[in-house]
């Protein structure tokens, strides 16, 4: 994993696993944002499958897929209630990070 914090409460990376989730706790990360559709490209990982392991971790865990059209409204607006309700710090990922760091941008303009 290349995790990069952007701040005290929102660190992004690229694809996780649900092998990844114990490292992830280690870390001091307590909830995690996805930001990837399922069935973006072969292979993938199901948001479910690593949901199950997040929720045995304790860890809490959504879902704000952003598709290839990018960042909308109504995904911002999911973004800044896991931020309103989530604790902190929080992981959120998709492909690369890039969609992650999109969509906290633009949810902060809301959230300020």
């Amino acid at each position: 994993m290349d995790i990069r914090s952007i701040n005290d409460e929102y660190s992004v990376t690229g694809q996780i696993t649900a092998e990844d989730l114990d490292q992830v706790k280690d870390m001091g990360f307590k909830s995690i944002v996805c930001h990837r559709p399922d069935e973006e490209e072969p292979g993938q990982p199901h948001f479910a499958d690593i949901a199950a392991r997040a929720q045995e971790l304790g860890l809490e865990i959504r879902h704000v897929p952003v598709g290839r059209m990018g960042v909308d409204e109504q995904g911002v607006n999911a973004m800044v209630d896991a931020l309103d309700e989530l604790p902190r710090p929080m992981l959120g990922f998709c492909r690369s990070g890039a969609r992650s760091t999109a969509i906290y941008e633009k949810s902060q303009h809301i959230r300020g």
